[in-house]
């Protein structure tokens, strides 16, 4: 093979370089055009098959052989990222009748390639006409296989869950058996079809241990088991795949969903034993640290939650989680009245990237101002809540009430009407609006004694 590539790749060169043959010799030229342009392509040499086929679909058109010869000149631009080029050679290679296997063949390469292009919709229609022209075609299960994801990117995934069952109910033993029990699997747990998925999930392993799937299929099978209420068996799963695959994409999550359904179901031995493994994992990760400090406030530890998530801050103090854990230590505190402890998680908790964050933390920030009598502190904090994008009503709105009661202290009637103002006009909250129209009431009779006086 090694030696006989370069040999192919100088024939070929030396076929493009040589001038047209009279008449008498064109026979042969196409015999030899099909011949390096089959075995280059056989041999993986794509861009000397394509040339050399491009030559031979161009002059010999009346060859019985130019359908082969454009389905794999498509193949080769296929393989060599051409894919326009690719689509427009598979169309031109079906049969004139548009029947029979030469026909299915170029359809189902056509199917793969608008895929490829992301053209979901005629992908499907191209992979449905395979089916329907021969559903024992060899090329039916790839293409039933294409249509279920096809269907998955149109967003249908109850279609898509039928085409995944089809395939192997039809063809259980196809090498794409595994990947379809998997996606099949994967979608109802979207659908929340959970008693339906663990079977496949739990099978998974069994049949196919050595799939590149199989660490997903488990951790799947974990969610499913959550979400379907069984806890206990759904954290063994989790925690088995946490165990066989600690570098995996989806041991995060996975590690996530466990402290998650254990907060919530465990018993208090569990919640202790997995605050003590987040805070010994190694290397440390903010995600254990501040789960760590999640279980701990669940325990009732709050010491320990406290040195958990100032920890969570010290390590990783530009992470997100960091500036959640502010968030919540900044809400614990102002609790409890320890308003210069709040004022100040509250300013770390407003360098968030997340919007929800950022504006929770900056009317934290502006309530804890305002009770430490920071007027201007507390003003600034909750103007700047107005100008974070996306804010929730509710936020918003007790922001301008928050304003309000600062330009009140402030004796700036005029703004703190206008903040009373908008409260009591668009508020969702019933009470906060009482409040804020008998404050403007207040702010109204004073401005009018001041006028008067």
């Amino acid at each position: 093979m090694t030696r006989r590539l370069p040999v192919l790749a100088a024939f070929a060169l030396l076929l493009l370089t040589v001038p047209t043959p009279p008449p008498a010799a064109a026979l042969d030229e196409g015999e030899r055009l099909w011949l390096v342009g089959e075995r280059s392509f056989a041999d993986g040499l794509y861009p000397v098959a394509r040339r050399v086929l491009e030559r031979f679909v161009a002059d010999h058109p009346a060859d019985a052989r130019r359908p082969a010869a454009l389905l794999l000149l498509g193949k080769a631009r296929l393989a060599l990222g051409d894919v326009e080029s690719a689509l427009e050679a598979f169309r031109r290679a079906a049969p004139p009748d548009g029947a029979g296997g030469p026909a299915l063949e170029a359809k189902f390469w056509e199917a793969e390639t608008l895929f490829r292009l992301q053209r979901h919709a005629e992908a499907r229609a191209a992979y449905d006409a395979v089916l329907r022209g021969d559903a024992a075609s060899p090329h039916a299960p790839e293409a039933l296989y294409g249509l279920a994801w096809s269907e998955l990117e149109l967003k249908r995934p109850e279609p898509a869950v039928t085409a995944f069952r089809d395939l192997l109910t039809t063809w259980p033993a196809h090498a794409l058996a595994p990947s379809a029990t998997f996606y099949l699997a994967r979608t109802l747990v979207e659908l929340k079809r959970y008693p339906e998925a663990q079977p496949l999930l739990a099978d998974f392993r069994a049949r196919h241990p050595d799939h590149k799937l199989a660490p997903d299929a488990q951790y799947l099978l974990g969610l499913a088991r959550v979400r379907a209420g069984d806890a206990r068996a759904g954290v063994a799963d989790l925690r088995a795949f946490v165990a066989a695959h600690p570098v995996h994409a989806l041991a995060p999550g996975a590690q996530r969903l466990i402290t998650e359904t254990l907060t919530r179901y465990g018993d208090r031995q569990e919640l202790l034993d997995t605050y003590k493994a987040l805070l010994e994992q190694t290397p440390p990760t903010a995600e254990a640290l501040y789960d760590a400090g999640a279980i701990a406030g669940r325990l009732g530890r709050r010491r320990d939650q406290e040195a958990a998530w100032k920890r969570l801050h010290t390590e990783f103090p530009e992470h997100a989680l960091a500036h959640r854990a502010a968030l919540e230590l900044g809400n614990a505190a102002f609790k409890r009245r320890d308003f210069k402890e709040a004022a100040a998680q509250a300013h770390a908790a407003a360098a968030s990237a997340e919007g929800g964050v950022r504006a929770e933390a900056l009317l934290l920030a502006g309530e804890a101002d305002l009770k430490l009598h920071r007027l201007a502190a507390a003003a600034k904090a909750f103007e700047a809540v107005g100008a974070v994008a996306s804010v929730e009503a509710g936020v918003r709105y007790r922001a301008l009430a928050g304003l309000g009661l600062t330009r009140e202290q402030q004796q700036n009637w005029k703004a703190a009407l206008e903040a009373y103002e908008a409260v009591a006009r668009k508020s969702p909250d019933a009470t906060l609006r009482d409040w804020a129209q008998d404050r403007a009431k207040a702010v109204r009779g004073r401005t009018n004694a001041t006028r008067a006086r």
